[in-house]
């Protein structure tokens, strides 16, 4: 099936993709007023299976309430069913999911109140994010010259559309010079996060993290730092200066797009042994059965398409 052959839920009904079009008026296209969601569809022994879709659909209203919609034309409820009616639609057993609410109006300008709120979803296959390769061996990335947004200038608890110019402008600058991905410092010099991912080090047996007052709460983190406690890893979150990454024992990343990939080299400084840390790898199976259905305590974070 190609791209132009499925189908994407646009203001509340099922249309062919070539159709699921705004005009270029858009106010949403000019000035970045939108909010969005990424997740993932699993195949799983009881079928199609969305991992923490609530989850995902409770951030993505909250994004809404941050950037400041007053109202929307959908409840949760809704969204969470449209998104399943989209993976069936779509006859995929896997495949990632791309809720958006964004801004329309008749009149242009900046104010938010003066036009209304429109929903879309759509859904696409996507393999490994940085590609099967960096499953095995590991990521490269740089510190980027681009800083992670302060929270008082954009808010960094939402997946505001807009946001994601700072991360473009690292990505590619990163890619450009040869690097995977990038890793973003705060405003203070701290550890961030990565352009989409969150990111964990490991020293000494001991897992740490940036606290989330200046990064986004990605669902697939708390994820990760369920799991890692459930196996008896400590995890903390913590300030991580830019020296720590090159001292690290281990370095990981997650997101629903990226899952859990190893980093194993960092500004030319190679991480730990330059493979694959024994931790990394023992989260990356925990990961992967509890998404695919095959650990029955995790069970509760599927949501069965066809239930």
């Amino acid at each position: 099936m190609t791209e132009n052959e499925g189908y994407t839920w646009l203001d509340g009904q099922l249309v062919k993709n070539e159709q699921a079009m705004v005009p270029f008026m858009t106010s949403a296209l000019h000035y970045g007023l939108g909010v969005f969601e990424g997740i993932r569809c699993y195949a799983t022994p009881r079928g199609p299976a969305i991992f923490r879709l609530r989850e995902h659909i409770q951030r993505l209203f909250e994004s809404a309430k941050i950037l400041g919609f007053q109202s929307l034309p959908y409840s949760e409820e809704q969204v969470v069913e449209a998104c399943k009616e989209v993976v069936r639609a779509n006859g995929f057993d896997s495949c990632y999911i791309r809720p958006l609410i964004f801004f329309d109006s008749q009149v242009k300008n900046l104010n938010l109140d003066v036009g209304w709120a429109r929903v879309g979803i759509a859904a696409w296959y996507w393999g490994a994010y940085l590609g099967e390769e960096a499953l095995e061996k590991g990521a490269r990335m740089n510190i980027s010259s681009f800083t992670r947004l302060h929270p008082n200038i954009m808010m960094t608890k939402a997946k505001i559309t807009g946001n994601y110019a700072n991360s473009v402008l690292a990505k590619t600058e990163s890619a450009r010079l040869g690097f995977d991905e990038a890793i973003m410092l705060d405003p203070q010099g701290y550890v961030a996060e990565c352009t989409g991912e969150n990111l964990f080090i490991v020293r000494r047996g001991i897992i740490y993290t940036p606290g989330t007052w200046a990064v986004l709460e990605g669902i697939t983190r708390d994820a990760i730092i369920t799991l890692a406690r459930d196996m008896g890893c400590e995890v903390q979150e913590a300030q991580i200066s830019r020296d720590h990454l090159y001292i690290a024992d281990e370095c990981f990343v997650s997101g629903t797009a990226a899952e859990i990939i190893p980093v194993t080299e960092i500004d030319h400084r190679v991480i730990g042994n330059g493979r694959r840390g024994p931790l990394t790898y023992r989260l990356m199976q925990a990961f992967h059965n509890v998404v695919r259905g095959e650990d029955e305590r995790y069970q509760h974070w599927l949501e069965p398409v066809n239930a």
